[in-house]
């Protein structure tokens, strides 16, 4: 007999419609059409037409041939045919794939071919993978984008121009939200913890909710002035595409960080809101205090990956930005954990605060849990702030899974929870704390890299007998990768030869920034003992600072 509260009380069209973010961008152009939706040099758009031109994006599309499950690539800068991707795509039931713009061609040309793209829509300063893309899958549409702040508006071959291709689609195309909120809404690689990128699929609850948290995290009010710095080639820019739309904001289009430019845009369109790895809040806070001449008023931002040092933090108190430190990976979809800020810490010294603020922090809103467990047992480690464990998720941000990896995705969600990789601690507070990254991943400017990838590229030296790659703490890029190298018997080479080996095979932020040659350590059954090389990259780190130097190289 059915429970009471079930009989004739099944979902129906009136009572239940899939999640979606892209229905916030009909809400922002239905009800604020007329306010400022996007900001790029001369251009100034509204939401209307804004909504209009995502809609002929979905329409074009799908006379082009693209249907539902199929995937969209696009290798854009943060331009507003970027910020369109993210709710045309999606109309139609298409994927979104966003590549990232800084690694190599290769690279990219497997992301392509593993997640099938039917379709790629490429910034023309790209021109370089388009044509190799071309000659690599005839069946590929190519989409130019002649962006107005390009280098180089030039078109290449076999490519349709993006805004004639808009042309040909209908601004009133009746789009409908997904048959089930599980459907896949977009597709990010990332390195994980092997040198292969694994392909990380969202659905549209997901990204629907995300987007959500990030409105109740920052409390984030209507038509807030969020400035582009963060790439969306970055977890769909953290979900802040679909969120700037839910508060029928303004998209402050920023093509390349420039620190100048940067404060100029926060003052001349009173900029609100801004995300950025350490590296860009490190770069804002040194800048010249000329450049912030003329604001006055508060800027909201949030920061991910290596908390930036206390001066930094303090330094941004100082001239009026507001920072929240989040964490997260790509797999839940951005950031998944704040340091939620509480009222008695601002009665402690400046740099207590900062060293509070620097922790990971608790669940976003809306997600399910973050705990610090056990990886082996699955029981929670104590929260004595000493206990080391892994950290880990569960609920609705997290990712469907690995495409075309099920392995991998039954590993990561083994127990019932996400596995982050990320070793940890649980304060007495409940706040999660990371103690050290996962060991085979260095994360550079905001960047992954894998150790793995790295040392294999070491080992295709004809010179390398034994290759390690750690992370080396950074100032300017919070960590970079310096290797460790076992020369073969009677063979010789040079800190600046192995360098300019990896140049050949890897984007350029992924190559060691320092080389150091030796025997490396193992233990008995012949395995390298990494932790015994990190601790002399620390300690070499820790003097070179006090020496004023530069980073370890040569012999």
């Amino acid at each position: 007999m059915p429970h009471p509260f079930e009989q004739g009380l099944a979902p129906r069209e009136a009572n239940y419609v899939p999640l979606t973010p892209v229905d916030f961008i009909a809400r922002a152009a239905e009800v604020y059409g007329d306010r400022l939706a996007m900001v790029h040099g001369a251009v100034r758009r509204n939401w209307r037409d804004t909504y209009a031109r995502t809609r002929r994006l979905a329409s074009a599309l799908e006379r082009a041939g693209i249907g539902r499950g199929d995937t969209v690539a696009v290798l854009l800068p943060n331009i507003p045919a970027m910020v369109e991707a993210h709710f045309g795509v999606p109309m139609l039931g298409a994927v979104l794939n966003t590549l990232n713009t800084r690694l190599d061609v290769a690279t990219m040309l497997f992301m392509l071919r593993h997640g099938e793209a039917k379709a790629l829509i490429v910034d023309t300063e790209f021109g370089a993978l388009a044509q190799r893309a071309a000659l690599e899958f005839p069946e590929l549409k190519i989409i130019s984008v002649a962006d107005i702040a390009a280098a180089d508006p030039a078109q290449f071959p076999r490519a349709t121009d993006y805004e004639a291709f808009l042309e040909q689609g209908d601004p009133g195309y009746a789009w409908a939200p997904p048959p089930d909120e599980w459907d896949a809404i977009a597709l990010n690689y990332t390195s994980g913890t092997t040198g292969d990128p694994k392909g990380v699929v969202y659905h549209h609850r997901g990204a629907y909710l995300n987007a959500v948290s990030n409105i109740l995290e920052w409390d984030m009010p209507k038509h807030a002035a969020y400035l582009w710095t963060l790439p969306l080639f970055h977890c769909n820019g953290w979900c802040f595409a679909w969120t700037v739309a839910a508060r029928a904001g303004v998209n402050v289009c920023l093509r390349k960080f420039d620190a100048k430019l940067v404060f100029d845009l926060i003052r001349e369109e009173r900029v609100t809101h801004y995300c950025g790895a350490p590296i860009v809040q490190g770069a804002l806070a040194d800048a010249p205090a000329a450049y912030r001449e003329g604001i006055a008023h508060t800027v909201h931002t949030m920061v991910a990956g290596a908390p930036p040092a206390p001066a930094v933090i303090a330094k941004m108190k100082a001239i009026g930005i507001e920072l929240t430190h989040v964490y997260g990976l790509t797999e839940v979809y951005g950031p998944a954990a704040v340091c939620a800020m509480q009222e008695r810490w601002k009665t402690l010294p400046d740099e207590e605060q900062a060293r509070l603020a620097a922790r990971q922090g608790v669940r976003y809103h809306l997600q399910s849990g973050v705990s610090v467990r056990d990886p082996q047992t699955m029981e929670n480690v104590p929260a004595d702030g000493e206990t080391l464990g892994e950290i880990m998720f569960r609920g609705n941000i997290c990712m469907k899974g690995y495409l075309k990896n099920e392995r991998a995705t039954e590993d990561a969600f083994r127990g019932g929870w996400f596995h982050t990789g990320d070793v940890g601690v649980m304060t007495p507070e409940g706040y999660v704390r990371i103690t050290d990254r996962s060991k085979d991943i260095i994360i550079s400017g905001g960047e992954n890299i894998s150790s793995i990838e790295v040392e294999d590229t070491l080992y295709r030296h004809p010179a390398v007998a034994l290759a390690a790659v750690v992370a080396m703490p950074d100032a300017k890029w919070g960590e970079v990768p310096c290797a460790f190298v076992e020369l073969r018997p009677g063979a010789s080479a040079t800190a600046e030869e192995i360098v300019a080996h990896c140049r050949q095979f890897l984007a350029h932020y992924k190559v060691p920034r320092a080389v150091k040659f030796g025997e490396l350590p193992r233990t008995a059954t012949g395995k390298i003992q990494k932790y015994e090389l990190r601790a002399q990259v620390k300690s070499q780190s820790a003097i070179d600072q006090e020496a004023g130097s530069g980073p370890i190289s040569g012999r």
